[in-house]
């Protein structure tokens, strides 16, 4: 197997390159930035973007009421909102690779309240679907 970053020939089952230490397992790239360091765009795919629209539930909310009252972090709101910002951008990732990419560039992550009085909120996550390639 050839190390995708410094180009040594490895041998065997190895996970990591014995000459820079990359990883040479399969990988999906991720990035918030437009570039890769070590990477080129070898194709741009299209925009892929992932949504997670979140509500509490009433007793949540109550929960919530308590927290508010007493002050600090909302802990009610919090794993809801980790859980719904994983799966917005693991939504994101599926429509990506299924258009054949293995990296997202220039990912956003955004939250809306969609207001309609009933504490819905949305996650989405929007990046760049693209084929990178080690520079040379």
């Amino acid at each position: 197997m050839k190390c995708p970053v410094c180009g040594f020939e490895t041998s065997g089952n190895v996970k990591f390159c014995p000459k820079c230490g990359a990883s040479l397992e399969s990988t999906f790239i991720m990035s918030t930035t437009h570039t890769v360091p070590g990477y080129r765009v070898k194709k741009v795919l299209g925009i892929v973007t992932g949504l997670s629209p979140r509500t509490r539930g009433v007793l949540g909310r109550f929960i919530a009421g308590l927290e508010a009252m007493i002050g600090g972090e909302v802990k009610a709101f919090t794993s809801e909102m980790e859980k719904a910002r994983s799966e917005a951008i693991e939504r994101m990732k599926a429509k990506a690779l299924a258009l054949g990419a293995n990296a997202i560039v220039g990912i956003d992550v955004e939250t809306s309240d969609l207001g309609l009085e009933v504490g819905i909120v949305l996650i989405s996550a929007t990046g760049t679907a693209v084929i990178v390639e080690p520079e040379q």
